[in-house]
Parts: structure tokens; sequence; C-alpha cells
């Protein structure tokens, strides 16, 4: 009579069997069962938000070819920039208000060259709300600070010590 497996192997054919075994019980993520206090509905929940608050306004103001500081300015630093490619912006914003349920919003915003080229996501521009909303050009002045001195040189010139130029 021949043996079929030698001792070692059939160790490692056991080990494998026991480890295959143990994976079967092991809940998914899907059949989490939350407890009998969360579901109770006296129980308090805070509101929790995180991400950015990007509203139907702010996307509504963007326009093509803008460069990705004007954005930035608009929409904020976005929580997702991809490290691979950075001309892509994900805006992530989720919101669980006590026992209600999860609120989410995306908004990507995609640049080629430094010009935005496309947003995609729950919010898009709207072309026709942004022409009726769209404010006077206001000009605003912003002071050259170049030939500012500083505080030591303002002090010497207070007491009378004068900077060559």
């Amino acid at each position: 009579m021949r043996k079929l497996l030698t001792r070692p192997a059939a160790y490692l054919l056991g080990l494998a069997f026991l480890a295959l075994g143990a994976c079967v019980g092991v809940p998914k993520v899907d059949d989490y069962q939350k407890s009998v206090l969360e579901r109770l509905p006296f129980v308090y929940r805070m509101t929790v938000q995180q991400g950015n608050i990007v509203n139907a306004e702010q996307v509504d103001q963007l326009q093509p070819g803008m460069n990705k500081r004007q954005v930035r300015y608009l929409l904020g630093t976005p929580l997702l920039t991809d490290f691979f490619n950075c001309d892509r912006w994900d805006y992530v914003y989720t919101m669980r208000r006590g026992h209600k349920p999860l609120e989410r919003r995306k908004v990507t915003v995609l640049f080629k060259d430094d010009a935005l080229i496309g947003v995609e996501g729950d919010l898009r521009p709207n072309p026709k709300a942004a022409a009726t909303d769209k404010p006077k050009e206001t000009i605003v002045s912003v002071p050259d600070y170049k030939n500012n001195e500083g505080l030591i040189t303002r002090g010497l010139e207070a007491v009378g010590i004068k900077k060559e130029k």
C-alpha cells in the first residue's frame, strides 16, 4: 500500500483547511449589526460634519479657463488631491444629523495645464444662474508693499538716522 501524502504535506493541508474555515465565520462590513442602544430614538447622536462644504452658488461661479488659485479661492482647499494626477481635485462632504441617514456630496474639478476644463459630481455649474446673479465688477486697489520699510528702518529714521540709498 502506497502513502498518498507525506506527514509534513498532510499537516500543511490540514492547516490550510483550518485557515479557510476560520475565514468563513468573519463578519463582513455589510453584516454589521447595530447595538440595541444605537437604535433607540431617545439616545442622543451628535451631528458629524466632515469635508468641504461646497454649495451651488460656489460651483456656479466656476468658469472654464480659471487657474488653480482661483478655484482654490472659490471652493477652498480640496479634501483629496491625487498624488499621481495633480490635475484632479476632489471635494467630498458628508454630514450625519442624529438618526437621519448620511448625506454625501462630491464635486470633482478637472484641470489641464493649470486651467479648469470640467466639473463632475453632485453639483454642476449652471451658466444661466451665474449670468443672472453676476455682481458688478469691483476694482480693488492693493497697496504696493515693495517700498515699505521695516520696523528697524522706520525706528532709525524716527531718531534721525537716515538710510543711505
